[in-house]
Formats: C-alpha cells, sequence, structure tokens
C-alpha cells in the first residue's frame, strides 16, 4: 500500500523519533509499504518520518534494486574526509542543493526481524545513510547548508507549491 510522504511543515519531521520496541508483522507490513511508497516516488532513500511515522527506521533502494532497512540505527563511526554531493528529498520535491557529508560511515542497525548487523558504508550509500539518518534526527539536508541558502531553498520550495496549487486549482 503506498503511504503519503509528508512535506516541509509538517511537525514529524522536526521530532525526533521513537525507537521501534515490536518487531512483528506491522512492522514488516510497513516496511513493505515503505519500499512500495518509494518506488512509485522513484527516490532512493525513506524514513518513517516521512511517512508522519515517528518511529527509528529508514530504508534504502539502489538503482541495482539492492534494498537496505535500517531500524534503530547509529551511525558509529564517520570518515574524516567531506565530499560535497547534491542532495534532494521526497519531503522537500524540487529543491536541491549540495550538502558536505563525510565520505564512509560505519552503521549499526537492527533488521525487521530485530537482529543487530553492521554496515560500512561509502559513496552513495554511505550519503543516504546519513541523509535519512538525519530524518529520525529531526533533521533536513536543508538544514545542513547555511542559512541564507537555506532561506533560499525555502523560498523555492514555496513558491513551487503556489504554483502547484495554482495549477491544480484550475482544473
Amino acid at each position: 500500500m503506498k503511504l503519503k510522504i509528508v512535506t516541509l511543515g509538517n511537525n514529524v519531521l522536526k521530532e525526533q523519533s521513537k525507537k521501534v520496541e515490536k518487531f512483528d508483522e506491522n512492522l514488516e507490513s510497513l516496511v513493505e509499504s515503505m519500499f512500495e511508497t518509494l518506488k512509485v516516488s522513484n527516490g532512493i532513500g525513506l524514513a518513517a518520518p516521512q511517512v508522519d511515522i515517528s518511529k527509528r527506521l529508514f530504508i534504502v533502494l539502489l538503482e541495482d534494486e539492492e534494498e537496505y532497512v535500517f531500524i534503530n540505527p547509529e551511525i558509529i563511526e564517520t570518515s574524516s574526509d567531506l565530499v560535497a554531493y547534491e542532495e534532494g528529498c521526497l519531503s522537500i520535491p524540487g529543491v536541491f542543493s549540495d550538502v558536505e557529508r563525510p565520505s564512509k560511515v560505519t552503521v549499526y542497525a537492527q533488521d525487521v526481524k530485530g537482529k543487530n548487523f553492521k554496515v560500512e558504508a561509502s559513496g552513495i550509500l554511505a550519503r543516504v545513510i546519513q541523509h535519512e539518518n538525519d530524518h529520525l534526527n529531526g533533521k533536513l539536508f536543508i538544514d545542513r547548508v547555511n542559512e541564507e541558502k537555506r532561506e533560499v531553498l525555502v523560498h523555492q520550495y514555496e513558491k513551487k507549491c503556489r504554483r502547484s496549487k495554482l495549477l491544480h486549482g484550475r482544473r
């Protein structure tokens, strides 16, 4: 079942997410629905807060159809070298900006059955892990740019929303 993605301005996007305690069929169903939502949205990562669920959970779907599920993740190590890369977000559609992040991360997490695992990631996977993990801590990619740039990006998003409402209002 496709879920509704919440957008900039929704309070859940600014909240600290709660730890997942129950590893059951409801959690598996949520993860399945999140993957379905991610696929139809043409994204590569989706965090539970983006579908209005304040839980420490995110998923990643890379181009090679490699799927990852991270529950209660903890980034335990990051490389010292930073890499700038253009990011966007399904919760701020149509807005993009370069964001500097560590090039490598090590993360501990749990899978849908509650089993612990560790991933050492680099490249796009490291980037997406950091971006989605930020969502669990109430942080958006626009919070990682300077204030002036953030204001420009928020204005750009609001302008797109007004334009979209005008177009849809005429139908």
